[in-house]
């Protein structure tokens, strides 16, 4: 049996669209796990976080981060590109959570070494699912840097 970590799991959520943004913090509020979830509007600002630079000075290391595609300024094919290119983020799991269901956008999110490309359901019941499931994979299964899990009988 796994261990449970000692510290909540932080998720950055980077996305332009209240709804969704808003879906998406109720999903992680009902699975019942602590969650510290932190919310940047655009590109730009998730750059910042992750740097810890402006308003961010103190952001904390998220262990995942939920990147819609289409957001204003900076979009999530040059916020991935950004992270994955800087040696001290580089690391960090990246889930592009996103209404497109183009192959382009497929391809060149993966091209850009996303870990998982999901497609948003337009429902609630839909989305709900989808974080329930992306939580389960990085809470419970996946080891994450800097998240210590040990295993026991």
């Amino acid at each position: 049996m796994l261990a449970a970590p000692t510290r909540a799991m932080a998720v950055l959520l980077v996305d332009d669209d209240p709804g969704d943004v808003l879906m998406i913090e109720e999903a992680l509020e009902t699975i019942g796990a602590p969650r510290n979830v932190y919310v940047v509007n655009d590109g730009e600002e998730a750059v910042a976080f992750l740097r810890r630079t402006g308003v961010h000075e103190d952001a904390p290391r998220p262990d995942v981060i939920l990147l819609d595609l289409n957001m204003p300024r900076m979009d999530g094919r040059q916020v991935l590109a950004e992270i994955k290119n800087d040696p001290e983020l580089r690391s960090i799991p990246i889930v592009v959570l996103t209404t497109s269901q183009a192959p382009s956008d497929i391809l060149s999110s993966y091209s850009l070494h996303a870990n998982a490309y999901v497609t948003k359901p337009m429902n609630l019941d839909g989305l709900t699912e989808v974080v329930r499931r992306i939580d389960h994979f990085y809470a419970k299964i996946a080891a994450l840097p800097g998240r210590r899990r040990t295993f026991e009988d």
